[in-house]
């Protein structure tokens, strides 16, 4: 896959972007290197592959560094709620943003 410049030109209008002649020439470079990048990895053979969890199952063992998920200490809300501007039945209320 490859791009042109008027490619560039739609991606940064759809994305409210001004970019510069300039910009857009170093725009399409990056891009075009990216997808060339992606093609050559689709071009690799791996079947029969597994996947690994983490790069570095490849080369050692690395068990699983998760901790045991319990329950801490008890939060007092009502002192946590108490520097907020409006609270209501225990929540935080917070201005409306979406119409």
């Amino acid at each position: 896959m490859s791009l042109n410049s008027q490619d560039i030109a739609r991606i940064a209008r759809l994305a409210r972007l001004e970019l510069g002649p300039q910009e857009s020439e170093r725009m399409l470079t990056q891009l075009n290197g990216f997808f060339d990048l992606v093609e050559k990895m689709r071009a690799v053979d791996t079947a029969g592959i597994e996947p690994l969890a983490h790069p570095l199952d490849a080369v050692q063992d690395i068990p699983l560094r998760l901790r045991e998920d319990v329950a801490g200490e008890q939060v007092d809300r009502e002192a946590n709620q108490k520097s907020a501007p409006a609270v209501e039945r225990g929540l935080f209320l917070v201005p409306k943003v979406i119409e």
